[in-house]
């Protein structure tokens, strides 16, 4: 299994950045795709999850400002996030849960997000 994420990056506060995850080498069928991150400092925690029936789970803290959303075809998740803010600086991993009741994680992209 290989997750592929990109789009990663500087931002200024209030700006926006889009973020992709691609699945591939994935034998079972993709139930649950999503975004961790991870500070400095802190644990990883849950951004947002999204259901292949489209059902979604976001973090308080980025309700309303981020949307998650895939392409099953594709096996890809995308995470786009606008009114950053300096807290949402951390690295964002992406993660795939497959009806195998197995796992995965992707290698993570930087997210910096300047005031």
């Amino acid at each position: 299994v290989q997750l592929q994420a990109s789009g990663g990056g500087l931002v200024q506060a209030g700006g926006s950045l889009r973020l992709s995850c691609a699945a591939s080498r994935i034998t079972f069928s993709i139930v649950v795709m999503g975004w961790y991150r991870q500070a400095p400092g802190k644990q990883r925690g849950l951004v947002a999850t999204i259901h292949r029936n489209g059902n979604t789970n976001y973090a308080d803290s980025v309700k309303g400002r981020f949307t998650i959303s895939r392409d099953n075809a594709k096996n890809t998740v995308y995470l786009q996030m606008n009114t950053l803010e300096p807290e949402d600086t951390a690295v964002y991993y992406c993660n795939v849960a497959t009806m195998a009741a197995s796992a995965y994680w992707g290698q993570g992209t930087q997210v910096t997000v300047s005031s």
